[in-house]
C-alpha cells in the first residue's frame, strides 16, 4: 500500500524536472536562427552600397596648422602727458590712417606755445634793434667818426640775437608739436580694440598698454610651416610664375573662411622641427579671420587631370595593404589592391589597381570576405572633387596629423613623380 503512493511522487518529480530542463534549454535560450546577430545564412546576399569610379580633377595640397597674423600692430600711446579729455573711436571699428582717436586737455601746451612765442618776438625786437645801430656804426666807421672796436662788439651782438631768434623758433616748434600731440591720431589704418584708458583719466607716455592696440586686417596674413622637403617644390612653382592658391579653414578642416595666396617664405629651416614658414595674404574683406586666431592653412600646389577617384571611405587596410572591394557582374565581392594618390576630403585619388566605371563598396564593408554574395543598394551619390578654382562642398580637405595632404595611411599628397597624369599649377595660364 505505501510503495504505489512512493512510486507516483517520484514519478511525479521525474516529469516536473523533465519539463524545467525543456524550458530552459529550447523556451528561455532557444537556439538563434541563421541571420541572428548580424549574421547570414549562407547564400543570403549582404547588402551594401556602391558607387562607381570616376575620372575627374583632383589638387595636391599640403595642409597644416596656420596662426593669423596682423598686417601691422601697433599699440597706440599718447606721446605727451596730461589728461585725457575725450575719446574719437568707437571700439572694434575700422579707422583710417590719421583719423582722431583721442584728445589730451591741451591747455597746459597752448600756454606753453604762447609763452615762447612771447620770447621769440621780444628776441626778434631786440635783433632788429641791434642790425639797425650796426648799420649806423659802421656807416659812421667810414667816416672815421667811431672806433672799430665799438662796430665789432656790435656786430657781436647781432650775432648773438640771432642764435637767440634761431633757439626761441626751436622751441616754438617744439611747443607746436607737443600741443599737435595733445590729439592722438590713428599711425595706420586698421581695426581698433578695447580702450584701456577711460576719459577723465591722466595719461602718459610710458604706459605699458598704451591708449589701444590698432591692428591691420585688410588685408591678413597667415603664416604655417610645411615640411622642409617640400620647399623645392614651392620654389620651383615659384619661379615657374604659378600663383600658389592658400584656403584657410577653421577647426575642423571642412568648413572654408578666406581664399588667399602664398605671399612669402622664410629663408630658413627650423632645426627643432625641420619646417619652414610660410606666409599667406588674404582680402579678409569680410572680417572673417581675426588676429591670434588658429585654422587650418591649405596650400594648394597644383591640380591633377585625368585621375581616377573614388570616395575614402572605400578604401580599407589590411594584410593586403590598401585595398577595396570590387563589386563584379556575378554580385559578388572581390579583394583588389591599389596604389592611392593624393585626396581631396572625402575623394582619393587611384593610381594603379582599378578602372573607371568598376564598382566599389562603400557601406557593408565589415560584413565582407572574398567571394561573398552582395545587394548593391541605391547607389551612393558620386564623389565630387573640388573643381579647378573652387571651393566648397564636397571639396572641403582633411588634415593629417603629420601636417602634409593625402589619404590616411596612403601618400602624403606631395609633388607626385612623373608618372602622374597631365598636371598644372593653379594660376598657370596654359594647364
Amino acid at each position: 500500500m505505501t510503495r504505489r503512493p512512493l512510486w507516483i511522487v517520484v514519478a511525479v518529480l521525474l516529469v516536473a524536472a523533465l519539463v524545467a530542463v525543456v524550458y530552459v534549454t529550447r523556451w528561455r535560450n532557444p537556439t538563434p536562427p541563421p541571420g541572428a546577430f548580424g549574421g547570414r545564412g549562407s547564400g543570403q546576399p549582404i547588402p551594401v552600397r556602391v558607387v562607381a569610379v570616376r575620372s575627374g580633377s583632383i589638387d595636391v595640397t599640403l595642409s597644416a596648422l596656420g596662426t593669423v597674423t596682423a598686417r601691422n600692430t601697433v599699440v597706440v600711446r599718447s606721446r605727451v602727458d596730461g589728461q585725457l579729455s575725450r575719446i574719437d573711436f568707437q571700439e572694434g571699428r575700422e579707422v583710417k590712417a590719421g583719423a582722431v582717436l583721442a584728445e589730451i586737455d591741451a591747455r597746459p601746451f597752448q600756454a606753453a606755445l604762447d609763452q615762447v612765442q612771447g620770447q621769440l618776438a621780444r628776441d626778434q625786437a631786440l635783433l632788429t634793434s641791434a642790425r639797425i645801430d650796426l648799420s649806423r656804426y659802421q656807416a659812421l666807421l667810414a667816416q672815421d667818426s667811431i672806433a672799430k672796436q665799438q662796430v665789432d662788439d656790435q656786430a657781436a651782438l647781432v650775432s648773438q640775437y640771432e642764435g637767440t631768434v634761431q633757439a626761441d623758433r626751436g622751441a616754438v616748434a617744439n611747443a607746436t608739436l607737443q600741443l599737435s600731440w595733445t590729439r592722438i591720431t590713428a599711425p595706420i589704418a586698421g581695426r581698433v580694440g578695447l580702450r584701456q584708458v577711460d576719459v577723465g583719466n591722466a595719461i602718459h607716455a610710458a604706459d605699458a598698454n598704451g591708449l589701444v592696440v590698432l591692428t591691420q586686417t585688410l588685408p591678413i596674413n597667415v603664416t604655417f610651416a610645411v615640411p622642409s622637403e617640400r620647399a623645392p617644390d614651392i620654389q620651383r612653382l615659384w619661379k615657374q610664375g604659378a600663383k600658389l592658391v592658400v584656403d584657410a579653414l577653421n577647426r575642423d578642416g571642412r568648413t572654408s573662411l578666406a581664399h588667399g595666396t602664398l605671399e612669402s617664405a622664410d629663408n630658413v629651416v627650423d632645426p627643432t622641427t625641420s619646417t619652414v614658414k610660410l606666409k599667406a595674404v588674404f582680402d579678409n574683406t569680410d572680417g572673417a579671420l581675426f588676429p591670434n586666431q588658429f585654422v587650418n592653412a591649405r596650400l594648394t600646389l597644383m591640380t591633377l587631370d585625368d585621375q581616377l577617384l573614388i570616395p575614402g571611405s572605400a578604401v580599407q587596410r589590411g594584410t593586403p595593404g590598401t585595398f577595396v572591394y570590387v563589386v563584379n557582374a556575378d554580385a559578388t565581392a572581390t579583394v583588389r589592391p591599389i596604389v592611392l594618390g593624393p585626396s581631396s576630403g572625402d575623394t582619393v585619388a587611384v593610381e594603379r589597381g582599378l578602372k573607371a566605371g568598376e564598382r566599389v563598396v562603400v557601406d557593408g564593408t565589415d560584413k565582407l570576405r572574398e567571394g561573398a554574395k552582395v545587394e548593391a543598394a541605391v547607389e551612393a551619390p558620386t564623389p565630387a572633387a573640388r573643381s579647378r578654382g573652387g571651393h566648397g562642398g564636397h571639396g572641403q580637405w582633411k588634415q593629417r596629423g603629420d601636417g602634409k595632404g593625402g589619404p590616411p595611411g596612403g601618400p602624403t599628397g606631395g609633388v607626385p613623380g612623373d608618372g602622374q597624369r597631365r598636371r598644372h599649377a593653379p594660376g598657370d595660364s596654359n594647364p
